[in-house]
């Protein structure tokens, strides 16, 4: 993905870049595939805030996208590589031979006039969709399921991919992107090949305006807040935080500090934990 750079004219296009979306071939959305999206702007059912920083930014639409990839043993065409506001990574459209059409996570090097499919009898061509048991080892996935029919959860950003280490009884141990080591359920499918967009994390947004378009609101430090409002507020001037770790601002610890729970359900499919 080309990235364009901007000229120094003013601050914000300083060290601005944006992406050149030359890879995109659809210039609007497929009708039946969009779905209602609605925003809370990080407030409940009464108006109150119970997520901070959130509000305004640009209207969107939902592209809904195919997620579980049950369709079998159908060949369906790539069509089109269309922009998801949603999401960082790109979206692909497919035509399946019945007719039917439905979004998917574009793979990287997956072309327009490619065709994909899905199924225990899929080739281990980039696209396609397989139980994660029928891939070889070494092969790079996404869009991997954690439970089976439930539809991908793990490695759909743009960029990532994980990679299939070792197959055991009916497990099969994935590395992901993070680090961690992880088993997965035979049964469940991934998709083969890295998801496109790559260069998505070397873009700078340059301005906050920018980040108020996304749709997020400014962030007030705590030392500058008062006593009340935030437990590092107060003091004379810059004055430090007065504590020994930094805090949230409800008094909990934050700033790397892990919050998963001690005893999770899912700590036993780990077998290396990510690095930080």
């Amino acid at each position: 993905m080309p990235i364009r750079f901007y000229n120094a004219c003013t601050p914000g296009t300083r060290t601005r870049s944006v992406s050149k979306f030359t890879e995109l071939t659809g210039s609007k959305p497929e009708r039946s595939l969009i779905g209602k999206n609605s925003y809370s702007h990080g407030r409940n059912n009464r108006g109150v805030i119970t997520s901070r920083k959130k509000g305004g930014g640009h209207k969107r639409r939902y592209r809904i996208i195919d997620f579980n990839r049950r369709k079998v043993n159908v060949l369906a065409k790539i069509s089109s590589i269309d922009y998801d506001p949603n999401r960082n990574a790109r979206v692909a459209l497919l035509k399946y031979e019945d007719g039917i059409k439905s979004y998917i996570l574009h793979p990287r090097l997956l072309e327009v006039g490619s065709f994909v499919c899905s199924g225990v009898t899929a080739s281990f061509d980039v696209g396609n969709a397989l139980p994660i048991s029928q891939i070889p080892l070494g092969t790079f996935v996404h869009n991997i399921e954690l439970i089976p029919g439930q539809g991908g959860k793990l490695v759909r950003a743009a960029g990532t991919s994980a990679q299939i280490l070792a197959k055991a009884n009916s497990f099969v141990t994935v590395k992901l992107p993070s680090g961690e080591v992880r088993l997965i359920r035979g049964n469940c499918f991934a998709t083969i090949g890295q998801l496109g967009n790559i260069d998505s994390n070397a873009i700078v947004i340059g301005k906050a305006g920018a980040q108020r378009w996304r749709g997020r609101r400014p962030i007030v430090r705590g030392v500058v807040k008062n006593p009340i409002d935030h437990p590092h507020g107060g003091g004379e001037g810059r004055s430090p935080i007065g504590r020994k770790h930094p805090v949230t601002p409800w008094g909990k610890p934050a700033l790397g500090v892990r919050t998963r729970k001690k005893r999770k359900y899912s700590d036993n499919y780990i077998v290396r934990r990510r690095k930080s």
